[in-house]
């Protein structure tokens, strides 16, 4: 039990007339790797397609940045659209936590306290959270193709 946090990245695809050909050809990839030929109809089939990309337990600061950024300050464990530029804000914040220590920290990304949320000091495990964020956000910014949208979502 306690704060588990996911970063999806999804896209949807069609074989709609008004879409590319290259977002034609991966819904008919999608829908013959999922063998959903028989099963697919209306006027314009559609498929979407979720990737989970990130995942922190009890970073609780990351968690807050994500509530006060992407969800308008509400924390219901909803599901949270999040854009590529937040993204990238957020990795500049850590980069920028990681090079300012505990100073930093505690002005840009301080710990946060909820039910299950883990440690609220800025200690071994903060900072094992801030390298770990850099390195998923590093790879989810390069690896993830332009239109493919983001949500961040938690539950504990």
């Amino acid at each position: 039990m306690g704060l588990d946090q996911y970063l999806t990245a999804t896209k949807y695809v069609s074989e709609s007339i008004y879409q590319s050909q290259a977002n034609q050809d991966t819904f008919s990839a999608v829908l013959e790797a999922v063998k959903g030929q028989d099963f697919v109809g209306g006027f314009v089939p559609s498929a979407k397609i979720d990737l989970s990309v990130g995942y922190w337990r009890k970073a609780n600061q990351i968690h807050q940045w994500f509530v006060d950024n992407c969800g308008r300050g509400i924390d219901e464990c909803q599901e949270m659209y999040v854009g590529r530029e937040q993204l990238s804000e957020l990795l500049t914040i850590c980069l920028n936590v990681k090079a300012g220590g505990k100073e930093v920290a505690e002005e840009l990304l301080p710990p946060c306290a909820g039910f299950f949320f883990g440690s609220t000091e800025i200690d071994e495990s903060y900072w094992s959270d801030i390298d770990d964020s850099i390195e998923q956000l590093e790879r989810v910014l390069k690896d993830t193709p332009q239109g493919w949208e983001f949500q961040y979502r938690s539950s504990w």
